[in-house]
């Protein structure tokens, strides 16, 4: 079981990811923008970060990428989580820090699979 931390805007999709997660053992913590995501990951240090891009304020390549450089967070794999699936959105997430990088809709196995693999 990991401690799942969900940063994304939307209550639809983090209903949904939660739904999945909670289903499969793993505990869920929510934050609904790129601050408090940053914020709660510094306070909680959950196990795997699921980051979405869009989002008002700090974005998600902007939360990736100053968790990947701050010390105590640096540690933490960050899967992107987005709807946007251009092959240079994919290619910045990952330089920005992120471990892994799905488009939504996001498959179950294929979530659970991506959670092991950056947990392993």
């Amino acid at each position: 079981m990991a401690r799942v931390l969900i940063v994304d805007d939307s209550p639809t999709e983090t209903h949904k990811l939660t739904t999945v997660l909670e289903k499969n053992g793993h505990a869920v913590i929510v934050a609904t923008n790129g601050e408090s995501g940053v914020e709660v990951a510094r306070a909680q240090r959950p196990d795997v970060i699921l980051m979405d891009i869009v989002m008002p304020g700090l974005n998600g390549f902007q939360a990736t990428r100053q968790l990947s450089k701050d010390d105590s967070t640096a540690n933490i794999p960050i899967i992107i989580v987005t709807t946007k699936d251009q092959d240079t959105d994919r290619v910045w997430g990952m330089r920005q820090g992120a471990r892994a990088y799905l488009t939504k809709p996001v498959d179950e196995s294929q979530l659970l699979g991506t959670i092991e693999e950056v947990l392993a």
